[in-house]
Order: structure tokens, then C-alpha cells, then sequence
């Protein structure tokens, strides 16, 4: 049986996640789940991609959504937390990801004095405002806060030991599944058809999978997922290091289209919870998009 085995939250895009045993899939992914981002003063969306520090910010959120907690785990004490009461009802400010102009309300100075003193440069911090209407695109088109794209993102325990079994050919030291950020971690325990229940099994088997039930929730396929330079940035230091798994990757996983792909996103069919050891099935099977 293919299963979750572990879901992950970001709720503040581009900071550390917190891994749950439940939680309750919204059309928009995860609740909370990148419901909050950081970005400069002139509206622009901070990326560890820039920012690798990002990666030490510890969010957390109140199962309402109403209280947002930061923390930092860069070895000292010095920055502290800083506690906030959300606000919805802030003027809204424009924003930019990835181009794209959307609105985000603005959390108030106590936050961007926190997050500006953390990364050393002015920043702020910005909610998804409830009349967000972003649509992301892909085979599945579907609701998504200020995610990369498409709203959740799931990867297979075969695909990461498949990916560190050829770093390991080249002589690098494997890597830990948080280099790739997804919120849906799946794994089966026996090497199956992929048509069977035990499809994870395979690595990559996700590329295929066109629409899939956990529970009551839903998901159906919207692209595969293409890697940045966010993959080369070390979660738990904050810091960038060195060219890999991109170039191990690249061996490989390179997709026609240009980059190099690892990993699936999927859009909300079906809202629900979700649970760690619950079955995932794919109800429909597609060609893979490489």
C-alpha cells in the first residue's frame, strides 16, 4: 500500500516547514500553507533563491490562522520571536511573484522590523488577502495562495533514493527530502507494478499520476515540478552549498520543454483531511510529461 508518510506546512513561502500528522486540504493546498510571504520594500517576493537565510525562519501558525509565531534557528538567541495577531483588514499592497502582480495585506512593523533586522534588509511582511483569486496553471488548473504555482507539491521516497543513488556514483554525500519542500511525502514497502496499490514503490511513479485520492481529498495532476537554485541551499544552515542535486539531476531529469524536473504538482479536486498512513491511490494514469 502506497501511503502519506509525512505532510508538510510552509506556512511563510521561502521559510522552514513543519512537518504534521493531520491536516486539512483547503482548495488552495494545505490550510495555511504559504498563506504568508516575505518581500522587499517595493513589493517584491523574497526567495531563498537570494535570501538562503530565509531557510532558518521557524513560522508558526494557529490552527485559525489568527496568531503567526517567527522564530529563528541560526544558533543564537539574539533575534528572539515575535508573536502576531494576523490582521485581514490592513490596506492592501501590491506585490510581485514572479512577475505576476498580485495584493498582499500587510502584517505591520513589528514583523518587517523582525524579519528586516534577520535577513539584513528591509523587509515586510505581506497575507494572502481573502478575495485572492489566483488560478495556476497545468493539465489541472486550480486555486493557489502565493506558492510557486500550482498548490501542493508531492514527491515519492523511490524518487529521492533513486536521485541519491546516482549522487552517490558521483562521490556526493546524500541529501535529506526537505531540499525539495513538497507537502505530500509518499511511500510504499514493496516493488510493484505500477498499476498496482504499491506504485510508489517506483521511483518517479508520481510523473505519471493524473488524478489521486487520500482519503476524502482529491488531486488532480497539473505539471511536473522544475528545480532551482532553492535545491542547493542546505535547510538547516541557511546557506548554499555547492552544485548538487541540479547537477545530478540534470543527468537525468532533464524535461523537453528546458530545467530539469523532480517531483509532481497536483491541484485540489476535492478538498479534505489528510493524515500520515493514509492510503494514496492513483485513480488514473497518464503519460509522463519528460
Amino acid at each position: 500500500m502506497a501511503s502519506v508518510v509525512d505532510l508538510i506546512c510552509y506556512p511563510v513561502k521561502g521559510c522552514a516547514g513543519t512537518s504534521m500528522s493531520d491536516g486539512l486540504l483547503t482548495p488552495a493546498g494545505l490550510a495555511h500553507d504559504r498563506s504568508f510571504m516575505v518581500i522587499s520594500e517595493g513589493g517584491i517576493f523574497r526567495t531563498q533563491r537570494r535570501h538562503p537565510r530565509l531557510a532558518l525562519i521557524r513560522p508558526a501558525v494557529s490552527a485559525t490562522g489568527t496568531r503567526l509565531t517567527l522564530g529563528a534557528a541560526d544558533g543564537t538567541d539574539r533575534f528572539g520571536t515575535v508573536c502576531l495577531d494576523v490582521t485581514t483588514s490592513a490596506p492592501r499592497r501590491d506585490v510581485d511573484l514572479f512577475g505576476t502582480a498580485f495584493q498582499g495585506i500587510d502584517q505591520g512593523e513589528e514583523a518587517a522590523a523582525w524579519l528586516s533586522e534577520f535577513l539584513a534588509t528591509p523587509s515586510r511582511l505581506v497575507r494572502v488577502p481573502p478575495e485572492h483569486d489566483r488560478i495556476a496553471d497545468g493539465l489541472t488548473p486550480g486555486p493557489s495562495g502565493y506558492a510557486d504555482s500550482s498548490a501542493v507539491h508531492l514527491l515519492t521516497r523511490a524518487s529521492l533514493a533513486l536521485l541519491n543513488q546516482r549522487m552517490a556514483e558521483r562521490g556526493a554525500p546524500a541529501l535529506s527530502m526537505n531540499r525539495f519542500r513538497p507537502n505530500i511525502v509518499v511511500e510504499s514497502h514493496d516493488d510493484q507494478d505500477p498499476d498496482s496499490g504499491d506504485w510508489a514503490a517506483l521511483p518517479h511513479a508520481e510523473d505519471r499520476a493524473r488524478r489521486i485520492t487520500i482519503g476524502d481529498a482529491e488531486l488532480g495532476y497539473a505539471k511536473l515540478a522544475v528545480r532551482c537554485a532553492v535545491t542547493l541551499v542546505r535547510q538547516e544552515a541557511g546557506a548554499r552549498r555547492g552544485p548538487e542535486p541540479l547537477r545530478t539531476l540534470a543527468s537525468y531529469r532533464r524535461a523537453a520543454s528546458g530545467g530539469v524536473v523532480f517531483g509532481a504538482k497536483f491541484s485540489v479536486i476535492t478538498p479534505g483531511k489528510l493524515s500520515v498512513g493514509s492510503e494514496v491511490v492513483v485513480e488514473e494514469w497518464g503519460d509522463p510529461d519528460l
